[in-house]
């Protein structure tokens, strides 16, 4: 039953402390900080101790960081050596860069022979037409030509 009492009577004395204290505040309607209030009591000289205490620290940790990463890089960035799943999707994409530069080796190839086939039948339909002018003045029917096919074998590359 006492410690009934003393527990009721720490309540009530919580109660009473918060609402002296509520009384004591006066109700402000401006609820921004006034920075000007007080700034008359700051102590200058102690501003100016932290400010400069505050660059010191600021300078010393930016040398300690520059000096890391200078002389001791691996401390402070990820090895991205060990990360296997980002070191293997790397390695799948180098493969298959180098088998899309193999491929196109090959049909730059295969275009290079169909351009020079081109280059040829384009030069002698070009002399044909000449000689054919240069002969008569009338154009003479067009005679249907076979067309030639030539079977051109790759050539072994060395692939690394």
């Amino acid at each position: 039953m006492a410690s009934k009492l003393s527990v009721l009577l720490l309540l009530l004395a919580v109660a009473m402390v918060t609402v002296m204290a509520q009384r004591r505040r006066p109700a402000s309607t401006n609820t921004e900080w006034n920075y000007r209030d007080g700034s008359e009591k700051v102590n200058m000289r102690g501003v100016a101790n932290l400010t400069q205490v505050l660059d010191n620290w600021r300078f010393d940790i930016v040398n300690q960081m520059k000096g890391l990463l200078q002389n001791d890089h691996q401390s402070l960035l990820p090895d991205y050596a060990r990360i296997q799943p980002l070191s293997e999707a790397l390695d799948d994409l180098y493969k298959e860069f180098n088998a899309l530069k193999a491929h196109l080796g090959d049909l730059t190839e295969k275009f290079a022979a169909i351009e020079t086939f081109i280059d040829e039948v384009k030069a002698s339909r070009a002399n044909g037409n000449a000689n054919a002018s240069a002969g008569s003045a009338q154009p003479q029917p067009a005679v249907p030509r076979q067309s030639v096919r030539r079977v051109m074998k790759k050539k072994a590359t060395a692939s690394s």
